[in-house]
């Protein structure tokens, strides 16, 4: 009963993860369309990319004992591609200096999980170690995953506007967040459980400033030529009503020199 609710929750936790992973299509959708990143974040994307790295090493029989978590493998070896396509659209359509950066940024990624796989399969001789090894460097990973919106969290209470944090995002994160917990804690493996643990009230406290921002419209910082441009209108009303005034007491200084002639 328990190895059938196990895998029961660890599929519904690989159907959550799903929508989680394609959620951002919408998003990248608008980047294609305005061939613009604008305020988007790559972050997000490239811890993602990492924690779909590990957990997919840590499901393999190399780590994990035989096939005990296959829904891992699956799931998080298809975000490999969708983050890995993700990225790859960010590069293209963004400013040379965030290619840079998110160039860096990725190499960095590839190199720790090359490492920490290098080293789970050559230098650790058992399942256990193994496992406590990649899950321990799963679990910072996981923890700084569900904590990057944090940055986006921050520029929706600064702007007032949900428009750079889709509901669907914070949605699906908490639901898998929620239903990955559940599967550690049934399969009494706490480095699955652990990073979950943190990831749930994340999750909820981004509804819960969607919630609260999601009718607001993005407050546009006012330029300094605004400022002269209405200055330049107050002129120019008050030129035309000094020159009104004077018309109308030329006329009326005219029409009094004739009724008195």
């Amino acid at each position: 009963m328990i190895v059938i609710l196990h895998l029961a929750v660890g599929l519904m936790g690989n159907a959550a993860s799903f929508l989680l992973y394609v959620a951002p299509i919408w998003t990248f959708a608008r980047v294609i369309k305005k061939r613009s990143t604008e305020e988007f974040s790559s972050v997000p994307y490239i811890i993602s990319l990492l924690n779909c790295l590990l957990y997919t090493w840590y499901g393999l029989p190399v780590v994990s004992n035989q096939w005990e978590n296959f829904p891992m493998i699956t799931i998080n070896g298809l975000g490999i591609l969708f983050e890995l396509s993700f990225i790859i659209i960010f590069i293209w359509f963004t400013s040379p200096k965030q290619k840079l950066k998110t160039g860096i940024m990725t190499t960095i990624v590839i190199l720790i999980f090359s490492m920490t796989a290098l080293v789970s399969a050559y230098l650790l001789h058992d399942h256990h170690t193994r496992k406590r090894l990649v899950g321990s460097v799963g679990l910072l990973v996981a923890v700084a995953m569900y904590a990057s919106p944090l940055v986006v969290m921050k520029k929706v209470i600064e702007t007032k506007s949900v428009e750079y944090m889709p509901f669907s995002l914070s949605f699906f994160s908490f639901l898998a967040s929620a239903l990955w917990l559940a599967y550690g804690l049934i399969g009494q493996d706490l480095l699955i459980a652990a990073p979950n643990i943190v990831g749930c009230p994340l999750g909820a406290l981004q509804l819960v400033v969607y919630c609260k921002y999601r009718n607001r419209v993005m407050e546009e910082p006012k330029e300094e030529w605004d400022v002269e441009k209405l200055d330049q209108e107050d002129n120019i009303k008050q030129h035309l009503q000094i020159a009104v005034v004077t018309t109308d007491d030329n006329i009326n200084g005219k029409m009094s020199q004739n009724v008195n002639s």
